[in-house]
């Protein structure tokens, strides 16, 4: 994957997906092989652990906790100087539109959409080269959701997870899909529309099975 690459990925079954980005965060390890990121093999401090972030379907972050003590956890855990955390920490509550009467009242009082934003703007704090996603902001209305997932960052490399291709419309410039664990098919999203394709399972499926049929016979 090539730096700047915000790429989507879908599979057969569904579940395979989310697994290969759990790999990617080293939160599962890997049956065999190896995982590189950043032209690095390793998730230690010393490796690429800082350089990526992860945002799953729950954010890990306790109901109690307001915004702004996840984020102040987020900076501390990356031991940044008090004037760099108070700078970061303004930019992701802002980015996250996370309302100031929220900023210090406890996540569970906002619901999932402040649970979410919450943890969307935890995974900013580090300015992450590599944004690993796993069905993300699912509770947030569908334009704010695609306004998020549009980050900054020209150089940021984005993976999403997702079984609603439809509903990353916008935001992603690839597509791949596993079947059975391996990669069937890596395009362009430019390349479903050329095709007359939705952006669908059956859209995407359809044009690894074309691809497939018309690669040489080895």
């Amino acid at each position: 994957m090539p730096v700047g690459m915000r790429l989507l990925v879908v599979s057969e079954p569904a579940a395979s997906a989310s697994a290969l980005v759990r790999v990617l965060a080293g939160l599962s390890p890997p049956d065999r092989g190896r995982v590189e990121i950043a032209g690095l093999v390793d998730s230690s401090p010393d490796g690429w652990g800082r350089r990526i972030a992860h945002l799953g379907p729950e954010p890990g972050i306790h109901a109690w906790m307001t915004p702004r003590e996840a984020l102040t956890l987020a900076a501390g855990l990356l031991e940044l100087p008090r004037a760099e955390s108070a700078r970061r920490i303004g930019g992701a509550l802002a980015w996250a539109r996370i309302p100031p009467e929220a900023v210090d009242r406890p996540v569970r009082r906002g619901g999932p959409p402040l649970l979410q934003r919450t943890g969307l703007a935890a995974a900013l704090i580090a300015d992450p080269e590599v944004l690993l996603l796993d069905e993300p902001l699912r509770a947030l209305e569908t334009h704010e959701r695609a306004r998020l997932l549009r980050l900054p960052g020209r150089r940021r490399t984005i993976v999403l997870a997702s079984r609603y291709p439809a509903s990353e419309a916008g935001f992603a410039s690839h597509v791949a899909l596993l079947r059975e664990g391996r990669v069937a098919l890596m395009a362009r999203i430019a390349d479903l529309e050329t095709a007359g394709l939705p952006l669908s399972m059956r859209g995407i499926g359809a044009l690894a099975d074309s691809r497939a049929a018309a690669a040489p016979r080895r």
